[in-house]
């Protein structure tokens, strides 16, 4: 083939402006995203992390917790994901801008999370949380349902009075009587980072585009 330089040529620059384009253009154009200021609020969105719930996401990656939960709430008519209380809206890139690896997901095997803290009708809390990633179970089920790391939780002897953070176990996982099962500061850090994961406010970029809407209002007549 006598232009087969030039081809091999041509065809290496048609992929390096492809990926330049959509790969760097779209890093560019996403990385580029400021906070909303909302002049009724006075405020921005979304909020800086906090410190302990920034490290509470580097223990929620080495957990792999990406693996069975996701932190994306779909669109209306592409999932019934706000149907199933996971999220008043649908996720957009501005929720994510503070977060330096934002934990997207691989699959669905538990709840999504993106919402976690602000769940209806009762939200978890700390307590909650540390019944779970200790256990498994969830109260008021009975049921293993999530695996147990225990390793982020300490058995110490109670000196003294009992901590608060201590958890109220029974059965063949209480602890002997004189001691008692807190969590360490990885757990303390972790339960804080999925306590912040609340996407409540409502950018202009989140709302359903008008034929969107039109079709899942259609859809329900």
């Amino acid at each position: 083939m006598k232009n087969g330089p030039l081809f091999f040529l041509g065809l290496f620059a048609a992929l390096t402006l492809s990926f330049g384009g959509i790969v760097l253009g779209s890093h560019a154009q996403l990385g580029g995203l400021a906070p909303y200021f909302d002049d009724n609020e006075g405020k921005s969105f979304p909020d800086r992390t906090p410190g302990i719930a920034a490290r509470g996401q580097i223990v929620y990656r080495e957990l792999g917790c990406a693996a069975c939960h996701t932190q994306q709430v779909r669109r209306p008519g592409f999932g019934s994901d706000q149907g199933r209380g996971w999220g008043e809206r649908q996720s957009v890139a501005r929720d994510f801008i503070f977060q330096s690896t934002p934990q997207l997901g691989f699959a669905r095997i538990g709840p999504d999370l993106t919402n976690l803290a602000g769940r209806k009708p009762t939200p978890l809390d700390a307590a909650d949380l540390s019944q779970l990633l200790y256990s498994g179970v969830l109260p008021p089920a009975k049921v293993v349902t999530h695996p147990q790391y225990k390793f982020i939780f300490d058995d110490q002897l109670v000196v003294g009075e009992k901590s608060s953070k201590a958890l109220k176990l029974s059965g063949a996982l209480a602890p002997a009587a004189d001691h008692m099962i807190v969590p360490t500061p990885r757990a303390q850090a972790l339960i804080a980072y999925l306590l912040s994961l609340n996407t409540v406010y409502d950018y202009p970029e989140s709302r359903p585009v008008p034929a969107v809407a039109a079709k899942k209002e259609g859809e329900h007549k």
